[in-house]
């Protein structure tokens, strides 16, 4: 553009002019994108509930045959069925990652705030994953707690994030492997409990330290890969802790085991 278009009125009125275009068209696009990720999590919430319904069904009707309740099975049948009820729930769980994940993206997970016990929710949760580390030859450590005051936190929440990172652990710790948790407070005041929950696993990559907590991300996507999911655990468990402005973070090198760490507020606020 030469110096006498830059000074001619009429120039500049075209130029402003076609940016006003751009602009309008850039936003355009913008509401578009949005109108399209507000359908996406729209279907992701009306399929997720669709397969939830018929899926319970078939778990309950497979129990009902495990236990014996329509009659006596061969142990070979009976393995079988507990394989439809394993693979049933593996596949239940999944769906309600799903559905937790759309309700964080669409602003609909609210925060039910108590005092309770930390220690007593680590223990619930190591008890629900004990069997699944036993398979394993696994074992869970609580190595402290016992001295710390209440949180204040979602319990639910607190549980799930909890259960994640330990199934994750579990998941991802060879045969024999060792997993902890492990709770301290900090802060100025000590007003904020750091979690830590750590195993001797395989390890994550450095560069791969901010891609697990991303949406629908594996480190390993092939689909040959060992272990299945939805990719959407570690950033749910991400989106909860934030939302007890909170952070979560983790320490881990390939071959050397990893180290999920997360913080809580340890008190309610004065009012």
């Amino acid at each position: 553009m030469s110096m006498s278009d830059r000074l001619d009125p009429a120039a500049l009125k075209k130029r402003l002019k076609a940016l006003e275009t751009q602009a309008k068209e850039a936003q355009s696009t913008i509401d578009e994108l949005r109108a399209h990720d507000a359908l996406k999590t729209q279907f992701l919430s009306n399929i997720s509930h669709d397969l939830r319904t018929p899926l319970a069904a078939i778990i309950t009707h497979a129990e009902i045959l495990r236990d014996g309740m329509l009659g006596e099975m061969n142990p070979k049948q009976r393995d079988s069925v507990r394989g439809i009820v394993n693979g049933g729930q593996q596949l239940l769980d999944m769906i309600d990652e799903i559905l937790t994940y759309v309700r964080g993206a669409s602003d609909q997970v609210m925060l039910v705030r108590t005092e309770f016990s930390i220690t007593e929710v680590v223990d619930q949760v190591r008890m629900l994953n004990q069997s699944l580390a036993a398979k394993k030859h696994l074992t869970i450590e609580r190595l402290n707690g016992d001295d710390l005051p209440p949180v204040y936190a979602d319990r639910d929440k607190l549980k799930h994030v909890l259960g994640n990172l330990i199934g994750n652990a579990i998941k991802f710790t060879p045969d024999g492997g060792r997993i902890w948790i492990s709770m301290s407070r900090r802060g100025k005041n000590a007003e904020e409990l750091l979690m830590e929950v750590g195993d001797t696993g395989r390890g994550i990559a450095r560069d791969n330290h901010e891609l697990v907590f991303r949406e629908f991300a594996q480190v390993d996507a092939s689909p040959s890969r060992p272990h299945h999911g939805t990719g959407l655990g570690l950033a749910i468990a991400r989106k909860l802790v934030e939302l007890h402005d909170g952070k979560i973070w983790v320490e881990s090198e390939l071959g050397k085991g990893s180290r999920f760490f997360f913080t809580l507020p340890l008190n309610a606020p004065r009012e």
